[in-house]
């Protein structure tokens, strides 16, 4: 780096009053038009996994998330723009039902928004129904959105799944992979998309959409429903637009050079270092890694790329029976998901090995962007599960794994500028 961008850095550091506003709202400016793409890579510049920040005890699906407070104080101290997995269900959709859960997720939205106006919440619509889905009453409006007639009845679990028994009971019984061609699916998945956009929310992540495309090889049953959910944003959310990503290992969902998605995002694929235990890089072509893969389109704000702009994040997916030991070529990177392999590591390292991460995305794809790693669950095989918590170690925040500084050097990195 040069001397300048060392004397800008240090600047933009120092200026703390500004961190966590937009000072042009030029700069994250979108509307029912579509997000331009500056736009959308200031928010990937920007951007922070923070899953279920806005799920709030004791309907957390990744166990007790407490300190929510301290997490306000950080989004607003490191400029983070788009808050990821922020709202989501993976079985125990009853919940959706208990008014707390809904009404303490839009308290806490207001409570950021209070701060900065331009900050873009994400939920998650993913690959996955329990028949706990059940118990919860279809609203008219969600008929209506889709041209059904109404009735007056709870969602069908066994009308959402796949009709030749494909992934029925795939994470466990009576829990399985929705198929998206079935009218059901797609009343489930407006109904999900219309409730957390009433809550503020104005990004959705579809999780493994072809897991669930396993009966629309053309994304014909995906293009319909997002169709309804960006019609159904016009009037449910502020601005009237949103933003869409998925996993798209194979580089985007994209049909007649036309995308489905406005961003693609994937898993970071972190290679071992097999001979320096703990140890690992970053490498293009490792694995199914995105790196230079993303398709190029025409995308549904109407711009054209010759290659789709994307986020990297620290997946979760858990932990093999040996965590510790190299596991040469697979997902896990010395036994750990990419997360849990972050949060094992010394302090330093974990420190220097995000900036790196940073340095190495932005340098080896243009189109690629670093989500940071603020809060997601960990899975620490017999220790059990905890939580990766990037903020300031305090009183207020004692499991604080002291990332926040580093995050927020990086935010205000001259080359992280918004334009």
């Amino acid at each position: 780096m040069s001397l300048r961008s060392i004397l800008l850095c240090c600047l933009a550091f120092f200026m703390l009053p500004t961190v966590g506003r937009s000072d042009d709202h030029a700069f994250f400016a979108f509307d029912h038009t579509g997000i331009q793409r500056n736009v959308l890579e200031n928010y990937l510049k920007h951007s922070a996994t923070v899953t279920e920040f806005l799920t709030v005890d004791p309907f957390g699906i990744d166990g007790p998330y407490p300190n929510k407070e301290d997490d306000i104080r950080l989004i607003k101290n490191t400029g983070i723009k788009f808050i990821g997995r922020a709202i989501y269900r993976w079985g125990r959709e009853h919940e959706l039902n208990e008014p707390a859960f809904l009404e303490n997720a839009k308290l806490l939205i207001d409570k950021v928004l209070a701060d900065d106006p331009d900050v873009v919440f994400q939920a998650c619509l993913f690959e996955i129904v329990t028949q706990s889905v059940n118990a919860i009453k279809i609203p008219d409006w969600a008929f209506e959105t889709l041209n059904l007639p109404v009735e007056n009845r709870n969602f069908d679990y066994e009308k959402m799944l796949n009709p030749q028994g494909k992934f029925v009971n795939h994470w466990r019984s009576n829990s399985s992979v929705p198929d998206i061609s079935q009218t059901e699916t797609k009343l489930w998945f407006v109904f999900l998309a219309g409730t957390y956009m009433d809550l503020g929310c104005e990004a959705f992540h579809l999780g493994q959409v072809a897991l669930m495309a396993m009966n629309d090889p053309g994304w014909k049953h995906w293009h319909e429903l997002v169709a309804k959910l960006r019609e159904l944003a016009q009037t449910k959310t502020r601005r009237g637009w949103l933003i869409l990503d998925a996993h798209t290992p194979h580089g985007g969902m994209v049909t007649d050079g036309k995308s489905l998605l406005d961003f693609n995002s994937f898993p970071l694929r972190i290679k071992e270092v097999v001979d320096q235990p703990q140890q690992a890089i970053l490498e293009v072509g490792y694995l199914d890694a995105l790196f230079g893969r993303s398709l190029g389109c025409i995308t549904p704000s109407g711009w054209r790329c010759d290659s789709l702009p994307y986020l990297v994040e620290f997946d979760n997916f858990g932990v093999t029976r040996t965590p510790g030991q190299a596991t040469l070529t697979s997902h896990f990177i010395w036994g750990y998901d990419e997360v849990s392999w972050l949060y094992v590591q010394e302090e330093t390292y974990r420190q220097e090995w995000l900036k790196y991460a940073w340095h190495w995305v932005r340098e080896h794809d243009e189109n690629a962007f670093l989500q940071m790693p603020v809060s997601r669950v960990v899975s620490l095989g017999p220790g059990g599960r905890t939580k990766f918590r990037a903020n300031t170690k305090s009183d207020a925040m004692p499991d604080g794994l002291n990332l926040e500084t580093t995050i927020k050097e990086l935010l205000l990195l001259p080359e992280n500028q918004c334009r």
